[in-house]
Parts: C-alpha cells; structure tokens; sequence
C-alpha cells in the first residue's frame, strides 16, 4: 500500500505544478547586477553566455527589475521541471510493467536522489 500511496502523492504534486507552469511570467537566463553608480548616473547589467562567451549589455532600472524577476523565474521554472523528471520516474518505474531482475533499481540509479522539492 505504501507504493500506492507514493504513486498517487506523484501524480497529485505532478498535477500541481503543472498548474503553476501556466502561471510563470517573463523568463530569461543569466544574471543582472547593479553596478552602482557609474559615469552619468546607475550601472545595470545583463550578463549571459552565448556560444561559450560572455556577452554583456547595459540596462535602464526598469529593464534591470524585469530581467531580475525574469531571472528568478527562469530559476523557479528550471528546479520545476527537475522535480516534473523526478516525479515522471516514479510513476513510470511505479505503474508500468518492469523488466525481471533480481532486485530493484534503487533511488539513485532513477536520479530520485535528495533534491528540495520546487518553489
């Protein structure tokens, strides 16, 4: 019974963050910084690697709050996704039909290792 319940918890967690992908917002990889202030005023920046380098471009304030906020939810949205894997591998190791073998795979060899559970 406590690998149905497993299962079910999996489906229900699946289920929830599949609600809360229809609610995320701007996205964007990389990382912003205020610079502080520079020559003429504040010093934003947006910085992200493209095609192994490091490419830089300057923001107003305005700019720079919205890549941050499209930042963090690209990061939310990333350890969502890992958790959807996760709970994908218990339900198919869980539910389908499996292969005869002596015991088995363990929760590290299906990468259901110690990660925090998303945002």
């Amino acid at each position: 019974m406590e690998k149905d319940d497993e299962i079910e918890a999996a489906r229900a967690e699946l289920e929830t963050i599949r609600r809360e992908l229809g609610e995320v917002g701007l996205l964007s990889h990389g990382y912003v910084q205020d610079r502080g202030p520079g020559a003429g005023g504040p010093c934003y920046q947006w910085t992200r690697k493209v095609k192994a380098k490091t490419v830089s471009v300057a923001l107003s304030k305005e700019q720079f709050m919205a890549m941050r906020e499209a930042i963090a939810n690209w990061k939310a949205l990333k350890a969502k996704l890992g958790r959807m894997e996760e709970l994908s591998r218990v339900i198919i190791f869980g539910t389908m039909p499996d292969t005869r073998r002596s015991k088995r795979p363990s929760k590290a060899t299906l990468g259901l290792g110690k990660r925090p559970k998303s945002p």
